[in-house]
């Protein structure tokens, strides 16, 4: 007896994006960051229930370069032509249809040497004060030049936010112009990284070759999405916008 055969089994389906969104969702909804405000000081600081992801690092580290490549957009974040004197904490929103889910905060870049002893101090401090009494911050992404390394500051501000680290504070020690380095150095540059993060995760990042950027901006919507990905069902933000240019 000749059997039919039956009938062909269903494509498998695409499975999930790691954290319930793909690179380039991810990059699409970095692409809606907007200007926000611009503070001198924590008390002039805007009460929000939105999660906030803060980026900091020395002057030279490269903060606006990757603020600007991971949001598609060239004049985001200001970048001084004279490192270090730019003294306010700026919020950039994120949203999709302009409807806001999370806040990008550039805190000023510190260590420039030509800044005066005085500016600094007051400014360590205000840096110090948000990072450990900011309710909504939900992470801190520290940006490092792997070819000097970790400075005695960025040591720092670890020992700072260490304590809101081991209550579950994200943190990221990025390691920025990643293409200056050769591989066998970028592999040991993240093997030192990864130690020091202590309780956070390294990664490696270059705006010029574009290297890490879409996987950046997907650990930020999982930082400031958790409901979301504890909810599979809940369809993701969508795909990229077009260009600007």
């Amino acid at each position: 007896m000749t059997h039919k055969p039956g009938p062909s089994p269903a494509p498998a389906s695409p499975s999930p994006a790691p954290g319930g969104i793909t690179t380039a969702q991810a990059l699409g909804w970095m692409h809606t960051a907007k200007f926000l405000t611009t503070a001198p000081r924590l008390e002039f600081l805007p009460d929000h229930g939105f999660p906030e992801i803060a980026f900091v690092g020395r002057s030279n580290a490269g903060k606006s370069t990757c603020i600007n490549t991971l949001t598609q957009q060239k004049r985001l974040a200001f970048a001084s032509k004279t490192p270090g004197r730019t003294q306010s904490i700026n919020l950039f929103t994120l949203g999709k249809q302009a409807v806001t889910d999370a806040v990008l905060a550039d805190l000023p870049g510190y260590g420039y040497a030509a800044v005066p002893k005085q500016d600094k101090l007051r400014w360590q401090q205000v840096m110090a004060n948000y990072l450990v009494t900011r309710e909504n911050l939900r992470g801190v992404v520290l940006l490092c030049d792997p070819r000097h390394g970790m400075t005695e500051l960025d040591e720092v501000l670890l020992e700072v936010i260490r304590p809101r680290v081991e209550e579950g504070l994200k943190f990221m020690l990025l390691l920025t112009k990643a293409d200056k380095l050769t591989r066998v150095e970028a592999n040991k540059a993240l093997s030192i990284a990864k130690l020091q993060a202590g309780g956070g995760e390294a990664r490696l990042f270059s705006a010029l070759k574009k290297q890490g950027v879409g996987e950046l901006a997907q650990r930020l919507w999982q930082w400031t999405h958790p409901d979301l990905l504890a909810s599979p069902d809940t369809p993701p933000p969508p795909g990229p916008a077009p260009s600007d240019e």
